[in-house]
């Protein structure tokens, strides 16, 4: 998935259009040394004309040695012949003109064919890992808790992520985040067999934080025309794309949700600290023990946990069986920030349901601590995980028998 080095987001956008989908945006040469950190497969790294040309030639020298199977490719307005000598001698693959976008696919195709080439490979294979944050019970905060923690595991940047919003009635993801789509998954229906990431990409609505959304529909007849086929279609192409695909749910056991949960690395589930909700979530683990989803790779998180409601922490893993991975406070700034469209995490890093956040992003993605190139926004990691797909429906239906 190519890298593009560029602070100006109106030329970012000119690039990505004539870029393979699934690249990806920086806006400064720190954010991408932290993703070429985490992303072991990169092969190219375009430099955009707005990066001065000195700091250019400075990463050229620097990949050439440090990560050589990593071309780095120079996007520049003007082509004069001390550019290209000094682009050359420095180690940049390819120097291609802003004005040509064939020529900038051009040069990324040659480093990808170079790469193969060194990796003795005709084929790279990405899987992206699947974190699906659900609730048996609407109105505990799940959508804030998904957005949220799609950006904590975005790193601003450092991770490719996308939150996919499968509350296919009612979903409110893209409100949350002040987006407004012009398509939505309801734009795939009829793509089971065929969808594949370039028509899925056309798809996507871009959030200013570099996360990726792929809405609900804006009418909630259309749920029943999303099909469980669709839904293990989308999860399937996102996850060759994306190094993490945050799924927020309907409050429901329907069959789009259990083919989420089908194709889930990780399960965040959702509680408050009242009696019913509390009950329901107890109910569904007994389900979930019972069709044999993700055991070993559930996370609780309660929200608006506030033990002075006269339940605590304690009594809740006694309750449920399962030790509470994060705790949120209620918090008005958590609301307010909602209702703003900025999320807690942007709007304030510190604040400390941010802090539990990105806590819960390097819980899942399994490290003790986590580096922050990102002081000026928020977030961190995100999930690993190890539940194959497949086996959901054959498990139902020998439990229903």
């Amino acid at each position: 998935m190519p890298v593009i080095v560029e602070p100006d987001q109106q030329v970012t956008a000119a690039l990505l259009r004539c870029l393979p989908p699934g690249s990806q945006g920086v806006v400064t040469l720190e954010l991408m040394r932290a993703w070429l950190n985490q992303h072991s497969d990169e092969y190219v790294v375009v430099i955009g004309p707005t990066v001065p040309h000195h700091l250019a030639l400075e990463v050229s020298m620097e990949l050439r040695t440090t990560r050589p199977a990593v071309s780095v490719v120079l996007v520049r307005h003007e082509l004069t012949t001390d550019v290209l000598t000094s682009a050359m001698q420095a180690g940049a693959r390819d120097v291609v003109p802003m004005s040509s976008p064939d020529a900038v696919l051009a040069a990324v195709d040659r480093a990808y064919q170079l790469y193969l080439a060194l990796r003795g490979s005709g084929t790279i294979a990405h899987q992206g890992k699947v974190i699906t944050v659900w609730a048996p019970k609407g109105g505990v905060g799940k959508t804030t808790i998904a957005v949220n923690l799609g950006l904590a595991l975005a790193e601003h940047g450092a991770r490719r992520v996308c939150v996919l919003d499968l509350d296919l009635a009612f979903g409110d993801v893209a409100i949350t985040m002040q987006l407004f789509p012009g398509h939505t998954i309801e734009h795939a229906i009829g793509s089971e067999s065929s969808l594949d990431a370039e028509q899925l990409d056309g798809l996507l609505t871009k959030h200013e934080a570099s996360l990726m959304v792929l809405a609900a529909p804006a009418h909630p007849d259309v749920r029943d025309r999303v099909s469980a086929a669709l839904v293990a279609r989308v999860i399937s192409v996102l996850k060759e794309t994306f190094d993490y695909v945050v799924i927020d749910t309907a409050p429901a056991f329907d069959e789009q949700t259990l083919t989420a949960l089908d194709e889930t690395d990780e399960i965040v589930l959702t509680a408050t600290l009242d009696v019913p909700t509390l009950k329901n979530v107890k109910v569904a683990l007994e389900t979930l023990d019972m069709l044999q989803i993700a055991p070993g790779h559930r996370h609780l998180l309660l929200n608006r946990a506030d033990e002075e409601v006269g339940i605590t922490a304690e009594r809740v893993e006694a309750i449920l069986g399962l030790r509470p991975a994060a705790k949120v406070a209620s918090s008005l700034d958590v609301a307010a920030a909602t209702n703003a469209g900025t999320p807690i995490i942007l709007k304030n890093p510190q604040h400390p349901a941010s802090l539990a956040f990105v806590d819960l992003a390097a819980r899942l993605s399994d490290q003790s601590s986590i580096a922050a190139p990102l002081a000026a926004i928020s977030s961190e990691p995100a999930g690993s995980g190890g539940l194959g797909g497949g086996r959901l429906f054959k498990k139902r239906k020998a439990a229903v028998a």
